[in-house]
C-alpha cells in the first residue's frame, strides 16, 4: 500500500522540484481554460445553428418588411445584423429616384450595399473566432512547456543520484515519473485544444459561406427590385 501511494499522481505533483511544479501549473491552468473556451463554442455554435436555419426559414417565406420586423427584435444574431445594415442603407436612398434614374447609380447603390453586408459578415466571423487562438497556442506550445518539465525533473533526478550515489530503481523511479508526467500534462492540454481548434475552425467556414450566400441572396432580390 505504501508503494502504491508513494507513486499515485498526487504524490508525484507534491513532491515534485518547484519548477515541475510550477510547469504543471501553468499546464492545469491552460487545460482548464481550453476546456472553457471548448465548451462555450460548443454552446454558441449549436445555438448559432439553429437560429440561422430559423431566420433562413423566416427570409424565404415572409416579406422583407416581416423579416425587417423579426430582425429588429432579434439583432443579435450574425443574419440579423448583416439584414439591417443592408435595409438600413437601403432605407436611407431615394429608391424610387434611383429606380427612374441611369444606371450609374443602380450599381454605385448596389455595390454599397454588397460592402455594408461583407463588412458586417466579417464582424460576425472576428466575433466567432474569439477564444480560437488561445486553443492554438495552448495546442502548440503545451507539449513543449511539458517537455522543459521533463527536462528539468529528468536533471534534478540525477542531481540527486549523484549526491545519494545511489542508482538504484527505487531511488531513480520516482523523479523520473515525476518528469513524465509534465510531459503527459502538456499532450493532455494539447490534444483537445488542437483537435476542437480545427473542428471549430471547420465550424465557422461554414458559417462564413452561409452568410456569404445570404448576403448575395439578398443582394439578388434587391437587385431585381431596382432593376424592374
Amino acid at each position: 500500500m505504501e508503494k502504491t501511494a508513494s507513486i499515485s499522481i498526487l504524490n508525484l505533483i507534491i513532491e515534485a522540484d518547484i519548477v515541475v511544479q510550477i510547469v504543471m501549473l501553468i499546464l492545469m491552468l491552460a487545460s482548464l481554460w481550453s476546456w472553457a473556451v471548448i465548451f462555450d463554442k460548443i454552446l454558441r455554435f449549436s445555438t448559432l445553428k439553429s437560429r440561422s436555419e430559423d431566420f433562413e426559414n423566416t427570409f424565404e417565406n415572409a416579406s422583407l418588411e416581416e423579416v425587417f420586423a423579426k430582425a429588429k427584435k432579434h439583432h443579435n444574431h450574425p443574419m440579423s445584423r448583416i439584414f439591417l445594415a443592408c435595409m438600413k442603407e437601403w432605407k436611407s436612398n431615394n429608391i424610387k429616384q434611383i429606380i427612374d434614374d441611369e444606371t450609374g447609380k443602380k450599381e454605385s447603390l448596389k455595390s454599397r450595399l454588397s460592402v455594408v453586408m461583407q463588412i458586417n459578415s466579417n464582424k460576425s466571423i472576428q466575433r466567432l473566432e474569439n477564444g480560437l487562438g488561445f486553443l492554438a497556442i495552448t495546442g502548440s506550445a503545451t507539449p513543449f512547456v511539458g517537455l522543459f518539465g521533463t527536462v528539468w525533473g529528468i536533471m534534478s533526478s540525477f542531481q540527486g543520484i549523484a549526491i545519494s550515489k545511489n542508482t538504484s530503481l527505487a531511488v531513480v523511479a520516482p523523479g523520473i515519473a515525476e518528469a513524465l508526467l509534465a510531459t503527459a500534462m502538456g499532450l493532455f492540454a494539447a490534444i483537445p485544444a488542437v483537435f476542437f481548434y480545427n473542428v471549430f475552425s471547420d465550424k465557422i467556414n461554414h458559417f462564413s459561406e452561409r452568410f456569404n450566400n445570404f448576403s448575395l441572396h439578398l443582394l439578388n432580390l434587391l437587385s431585381k427590385e431596382l432593376d424592374r
